[in-house]
């Protein structure tokens, strides 16, 4: 049966991936997106997703895009929660700001995006939400303070929410993906992605399709005992 599908940050990189993964697969799909109109409607045109426009670190906002999506949709059955932002840079040089944007987009959007979601997955006593960590959450990076805290919150929301919608039938899970190559590690100097690549056993950055085929696995009936999970896609990075 297809699918109802909704996917923060889907206008590139790993959420753009995730969109193509599911609707290639048939399934209905809507994708929110902040500013990257173009993209969101080429993406549009060329896989049959429709796309709303939506800041994910206002609550309201999120309220209202949920609500427009599972109109637009008839439903929802999986909410993936892509959307985030990176900052690199020494914690005495981090400022309030930043601290804020990272934790705001990061983390406080997937919250207030489980929060509307779930509301419709508990009445159906199912649905799948399917949250974008990081390696970083879990073994930490350098001069990336703000971005490792709000993927570590990511870890502990999935699976303190993992516990809280199980009796309701849900599941939530969470990936961790490692270098991928995406715009967030574009900023990255040859010598740079040479050294980072040099500790992955895999020996190479990851493409962003490898992590929308997990989302897309943990979306599937295939996945239907998989809950409370942090997965790892980083080609052994965190090992």
């Amino acid at each position: 049966m297809n699918k109802k599908i909704l996917i923060s940050g889907g206008s590139r990189g790993i959420g753009a991936a995730t969109v193509e993964a599911f609707a290639a697969a048939g399934d209905q799909v809507v994708f929110l997106y902040q500013s990257s109109h173009e993209a969101a409607q080429e993406i549009c045109r060329r896989t049959g997703a429709a796309s709303i426009p939506a800041d994910v670190t206002d609550s309201n906002t999120v309220r209202d895009a949920v609500d427009q999506a599972a109109k637009l949709l008839g439903g929802l059955d999986v909410l993936v929660c892509n959307a985030g932002i990176s900052w690199i840079g020494q914690i005495c040089d981090t400022s309030d700001a930043n601290w804020q944007q990272i934790c705001n987009t990061n983390l406080a959007s997937v919250f207030y995006l489980c929060r509307s979601a779930s509301e419709y997955m508990v009445k159906n006593h199912s649905g799948r939400i399917i949250n974008v960590g990081s390696v970083w959450g879990r073994c930490g990076a350098s001069c990336e303070v703000a971005y490792s805290a709000s993927k570590a919150g990511v870890r502990g929301l999935t699976m303190a929410l993992a516990k809280e919608l199980a009796p309701s039938g849900i599941t939530v899970n969470c990936v961790e993906p490692g270098v991928i190559a995406t715009d967030m590690n574009a900023g990255f100097s040859p010598e740079e992605l040479n050294q980072l690549i040099e500790e992955i056993p895999l020996s190479r950055m990851g493409e962003p399709a490898e992590v929308a085929r997990v989302i897309a696995f943990l979306a599937s009936d295939a996945a239907s005992y998989v809950t409370g999970q942090c997965i790892g896609v980083d080609g052994g990075f965190g090992v």
